[in-house]
């Protein structure tokens, strides 16, 4: 698989290192336009299923970028999208001659607009809302049009000013009230103060929404109108800015290197929000929570003051590779300050990282292991990845002799196919994994050709409506063995495509522009063993779980343009032989579930939760809007009794742990927290039970069986 996508990719870059010549010696070199002329090629060569780019992709691309650059209505007016749409079908045109009238357009108008707004929604905020007038403003922003002129965007602007001071006025009323309620003498604040304090809030908020915005540059709204394109062809394939990428990376390997400090910056001030535990501020104990960053300099360098500067710009400087120092002038919160300097490393992330726990029921030990996502390090596969890290976590389990593992992939959005190509030869003893049809058409079958087995125990994959692509891949391999019970929502995410990242900057011969960024293309999909697709369809659960989102359109079905579900011929496997107690255990499963109280609860709420989406009206009168939220709230307070759900079990660290949480405190402080989390978790419990029927003796099962006969 790895082989067959460097060809083809490598074929990409030839075609355009001799193509490109030509181009860059006779056409204007701006640096947007050879993004675009770049990334088209990309994708039109190098796609599974490429579009073909005419007016009704153009019309596409107009109305995803006009929604990703203004879904709410509220920067554009309706001349400025009139203005546009001579652009409507002719942006494939725009695309195939690398032109940028459509995007300069829409992007100074915007500009514009934003200056404008910035103008008045100060005035606005100054004048005082009146609560007792009947009024309601709609937020349904599928339907609603834009402004016919900016008089009336100023009232769009005044209508949500006034919803967002209502919802703070309301809770500073109730908080008076429960105050006079507890102490008969106080004297509560009058309602023209309390609509002025709320109204300050939504003020200071506008003042953060525009300093933020204030840091986003024209290249950034390029990469709006990029991957307007390239969604086009998936939801999946995407354009990844320079400083995108970086964080990709970061996301997929769960390390970076730097200092271990998450910044934030409010008030032209670049602070610390967190220091991340393992990291070298965390370790030397450098730096705390609230300091401010006032200068930044390299080894042997004057300091850069870095006031007002773009928090990317100064990440960059604060980053950087392991064994170098950075010096920062702060100031602490004391007010004192000082030059620290900080000797960079490798910052692992470990809540990325796969974790295991004990589970103790009825005098039984069972393991389970949280795997958020599939993470490597692609510049060394050698290093710490998700595979590697699940069989150590299920090592340490076997010493402390559990009778099964649950494998919690709830929420893990996917990550590496080699990984989760190795992790599936943990629970089998070989064959294949997944079939894999490139483009090009060309079919290939990844196997596990590792005959041992680390676990050949009982075992359950948890997953849930957003477990996606590597996810899916291992949950569904694991159920055409009849290998382990999948335990969850009615079906995973449906995203049976993988994604190549291409940078762009190696398309070229010469590139004098700067930093291109690099394409996450959709480039195969993946099939299951018994041939069909997991695309669309997902993974449907063998135990399904009621959830808050049972009812509601989500997943790779919700996205706009996926690619269609289809199948394939089914690869050679065997199913496995080995659980006995399988039919047993979902019977058992089903029939609990129908007859408990907590998830009957929990179905009843996921069909409330449905019937609210489609209510988009709010009322901007204040006994009306209270009338409304105490409905909301009698409503939601009948679910209040799935927050006192607690477990019958216990949970226990692995002995193999132990020494490492003794040695850090704030990690052992988020694994308590976690166990905590995991008591409340009704659908954790359902497997443990799931868990113990398959661990049962086969010849308990069989009395049991003549019992109920």
């Amino acid at each position: 698989m790895k082989k067959t996508r460097i060809l083809i990719l490598s074929g990409i870059a030839l075609s355009l290192i001799y193509g490109f010549s030509f181009f860059n010696s006779t056409t204007n070199p701006e640096k947007d336009k050879l993004l675009i002329e770049v990334m088209s090629y990309v994708l039109e060569r190098g796609h599974y299923d490429p579009e073909t780019i005419n007016d009704s992709f153009s019309e596409n691309v107009f109305m995803n970028y006009l929604e990703s650059m203004d879904g709410q209505h509220r920067f554009y007016i309706q001349t400025d999208i009139n203005n546009l749409n001579q652009f409507k079908t002719k942006i494939d045109d725009q695309i195939k001659e690398s032109k940028l009238e459509f995007f300069d357009l829409s992007y100074k108008k915007f500009v514009q607009r934003q200056e404008q707004i910035k103008a008045f929604y100060k005035p606005l905020l100054d004048r005082p809302f009146d609560f007792t007038l009947v009024e309601e403003v709609n937020l349904d922003y599928q339907t609603m049009g834009y402004a016919e002129s900016l008089s009336e965007l100023k009232n769009v602007w005044l209508q949500y000013f006034k919803l967002s001071t209502l919802g703070v006025y309301t809770d500073k009323k109730e908080e008076e009230k429960k105050k006079f309620e507890n102490d008969s003498t106080y004297v509560m604040i009058s309602n023209i103060e309390l609509e002025k304090k709320a109204r300050k809030i939504t003020r200071e908020n506008m003042d953060l929404f525009f300093e933020v915005r204030q840091d986003l540059e024209r290249k950034d709204y390029f990469s709006i109108y990029l991957n307007a394109i390239a969604t086009q062809f998936d939801p999946h394939t995407y354009y990844f800015a320079p400083r995108e990428k970086e964080l990709f990376d970061t996301s997929i390997s769960g390390k970076f290197e730097g200092i271990g400090a998450r910044l934030q910056k409010k008030n032209q001030e670049i602070s610390i929000v967190e220091v991340i535990s393992g990291g070298p501020v965390w370790r030397d104990k450098l730096l705390e929570v609230e300091d401010v960053i006032i200068k930044v300099a390299q080894e042997n360098e004057e300091a850069l003051d870095i006031n007002g500067m773009r928090i990317d710009d100064v990440v960059k400087l604060i980053k950087g590779p392991k064994g170098t120092t950075v010096y920062l002038t702060i100031r602490h919160v004391d007010a004192t300050v000082e030059v620290v300097p900080v000797v960079r490393d490798v910052v692992e992330l470990e809540e990325a990282f796969a974790k295991s726990l004990i589970i103790i029921k009825d005098g039984k030990k069972f393991g389970m292991i949280h795997l958020p996502k599939f993470y490597v390090d692609f510049k060394d596969y050698g290093e710490r990845n998700a595979a590697s890290d699940v069989k150590a976590e299920i090592e340490k389990l076997k010493r402390d002799n559990v009778e099964g593992i649950i494998l919690d992939l709830r929420n893990n959005g996917g990550g590496s196919l080699q990984t989760v190509v190795d992790m599936t030869g943990f629970f089998i003893k070989e064959g294949p994994v997944v079939q894999v049809k490139s483009t090009g058409g060309k079919k290939q079958v990844l196997e596990d050709k590792d005959s041992s087995i680390t676990w050949n125990g009982p075992l359950i994959l948890m997953v849930n409506e957003f477990s996606a692509s590597a996810s899916e891949i291992i949950a569904a391999a694991l159920q055409d063995y009849k290998r382990a019970v999948i335990i969850g929502s009615k079906q995973t995410f449906g995203k049976g495509t993988v994604q190549n990242v291409v940078d762009l900057n190696k398309i070229i011969s010469s590139n004098t522009h700067g930093d291109l960024g690099a394409l996450k293309i959709t480039t195969d999909k993946f099939y299951r063993i018994n041939g069909g697709s997991t695309q669309l369809e997902g993974v449907k659960s063998d135990v399904v779980f009621p959830g808050r989102y049972t009812y509601i359109e989500t997943g790779e079905q919700a996205q706009d343009n996926p690619l269609s579900w289809d199948q394939i011929s089914p690869a050679n496997y065997q199913p496995w032989d080995v659980n006995r107690n399988f039919e047993y255990a979902l019977e058992r499963s089903k029939e609990r579930i129908a007859n408990n109280a907590y998830m009957i609860l929990i179905d009843e709420q996921a069909k409330w939760i449905k019937a609210q989406q489609d209510d988009t009206l709010y009322s901007l009168n204040y006994e009306d809007y209270i009338e409304e939220r105490k409905a909301r709230s009698d409503q939601t307070s009948k679910y209040d009794k799935l927050n006192k759900f607690e477990a019958s079990f216990t949970l226990q660290t692995p002995n193999a742990d132990l020494p490492k949480l003794e040695k850090d405190e704030e990690l052992k402080e988020k694994r308590l927290r976690w166990k905590k989390s995991l008591v409340k978790d009704i659908y954790l419990y359902e497997a443990v039970r799931v868990l113990e029927d398959l661990a049962q003796p086969q010849n308990k099962i069989n009395n049991l069986a003549q019992i109920k006969k």
